[in-house]
């Protein structure tokens, strides 16, 4: 498998690191949603990561982007070392279905996130924006804690310019000056951006998210051929 050189290491939360890794004069071609395996130049092993970046800001900036979550001593997918700048990614892909349509056909999407589940949605969001689709864009994002919604600035600047309507909920950890929501994703939050049962929903995060929310945006008169999950 190809190497590639991290460029940079942010951190988005606690226990999350938003990733660069330098693609140089290397072509690397994927549809919005897509993910990646990623593992260090000298193992091996390797773990699948959705692409956060849209097509459009790779073939800008020669960089591919991920959101990679860490544990408490920096290590992350199968108890790699941690994750610096400079240190080489082994990298294949690109993987999976989970795609934002090649041809938009449907005017409203709404895309349902928990934690890391944002990664490819952020992809989806971007290049939706990049391509010039007029439609509307909604995202119900889903975190433990407040202070676990990566991509959270970014996210609020576009629903205060009016690029998407933004719904957070924090599941526990909150204080007084939360204003967002609370507790799991709901049936009513879902209703508050599903005014239209012919939009295209996508729905990436944990297990028992992925469970629950297709069940309710049935009940909310979506087909099921209008729901999309991440199952890679």
């Amino acid at each position: 498998m190809p190497a590639f050189r991290i460029c940079s290491v942010r951190r988005a939360t606690t226990n999350t690191r938003v990733v660069r890794l330098d693609l140089g004069e290397a072509r690397f071609h994927f549809r919005a949603g897509q993910a990646a395996r990623l593992g260090p130049a000298d193992d091996e092993r390797s773990a699948p990561y959705s692409i956060a970046s849209s097509p459009e800001d790779t073939r800008k900036g020669r960089f591919l982007e991920f959101l990679i979550k860490v544990d408490a001593d920096g290590g992350w997918g199968e108890r790699f070392p941690p994750l610096r700048r400079g240190m080489r990614l082994s990298l294949k892909g690109p993987l999976g279905t989970f795609t934002f349509p090649e041809h938009p056909s449907a005017g409203r999407f709404l895309f349902i996130a928990g934690g890391t589940g944002i990664a490819p949605m952020r992809s989806m969001i971007r290049h939706a924006r990049a391509i010039g689709h007029g439609g509307r864009l909604s995202v119900l994002y889903s975190a433990r804690t407040p202070e676990d919604f990566a991509y959270r600035g970014e996210l609020r600047g576009m629903a205060r310019r009016g690029d998407l309507q933004l719904i957070l909920t924090a599941t526990r950890g909150q204080d007084e000056r939360w204003r967002g929501g609370r507790g799991r994703i709901t049936l009513t939050q879902l209703e508050v951006l599903l005014d239209d049962p012919a939009t295209m929903c996508f729905v990436c995060g944990p297990a028992a998210m992925v469970d629950d929310v297709p069940r309710m945006l049935r009940q909310l008169g979506v087909d099921n051929s209008r729901i999309r999950i991440e199952d890679w």
